[in-house]
C-alpha cells in the first residue's frame, strides 16, 4: 500500500491553491496598511495605545473572514 505522497507525485501540479493563498495574503496586508493610514488621517489625536487597540480589533475581524 502506497502513502499519500507517492500518489500526489503522480498528479500534475496545480499552482492555483498557492496563488490563491498568496493573493489573499497580499490583500490582507493591503487592507491592514490602508486601515493604518485611514486611522492616522481620520483620528490623528488618539494615543498610540488606542491606535494599537483599534488596529488589533481590525486584525481580529480580518481573521474571521
Amino acid at each position: 500500500m502506497s502513502d499519500g505522497n507517492f500518489n500526489r507525485a503522480l498528479l500534475p501540479s496545480t499552482p492555483y491553491a498557492s496563488g490563491l493563498k498568496t493573493g489573499r495574503a497580499q490583500a490582507r496586508q493591503a487592507a491592514l496598511r490602508a486601515f493604518d493610514e485611514w486611522l492616522a488621517t481620520t483620528l490623528p489625536s488618539i494615543s498610540d495605545e488606542q491606535r494599537d487597540t483599534y488596529a488589533e480589533s481590525f486584525r481580529r475581524i480580518l481573521n474571521r473572514h
